[in-house]
């Protein structure tokens, strides 16, 4: 095999790594891939040009794999592919100092079966475990946790 041919299947496998590293999270083909290639590559060196030549490849495949790593990590290549906006969402949580165990209210949305209820003229979120509750009709609040209530049908 020829020499530009190993060294194509060696940047191939290098190229693959870094996708993997930098773009596909977790395991991927692009890792299994690259390290495949990059590994069959210096295999071939070593086959077909013996071990000078199969060294060469193996010491110039890790040289070169890590100058990429570093020029890859200072490049600003990578800031245009980040993702640079913020969350600026929160949850909802319950102040539990005014909804309490048997408080009374309504349900706004359908809980199936979790929904938007109101309870003491606040809007929060019930859930309720082994029912189906239709909105408008009248709940009991259950249990008060910090982010959700859970919450019954009142006739129960």
């Amino acid at each position: 095999m020829s020499a530009l041919v190993i060294i194509l299947i060696i940047l191939l496998g290098l190229f693959l790594l870094i996708l993997e590293f930098f773009v596909f999270p977790g395991v991927t083909f692009a890792g299994i891939g690259g390290f495949i290639f990059t590994a069959g590559g210096i295999f071939l060196a070593y086959q077909g040009y013996g071990n000078t030549y199969g060294n060469i490849a193996l010491v110039s495949t890790l040289f070169v794999g890590i100058v990429i790593l570093v020029l890859s990590f200072r490049s600003k290549t990578w800031n245009r592919l980040m993702l640079h906006s913020q969350v600026d969402g929160k949850v909802e949580t319950v102040d539990e100092d005014t909804i309490h165990a048997g408080d009374e209210g309504v349900a706004i949305t359908r809980l199936n079966p979790i929904g938007k209820v109101m309870i003491n003229d606040e809007v929060l979120e019930g859930r309720c475990p082994g029912h189906f509750i239709d909105e408008n009709s009248q709940i009991t609040v259950k249990e008060v946790y910090k982010t959700y209530i859970i919450v019954k049908p009142k006739n129960n």
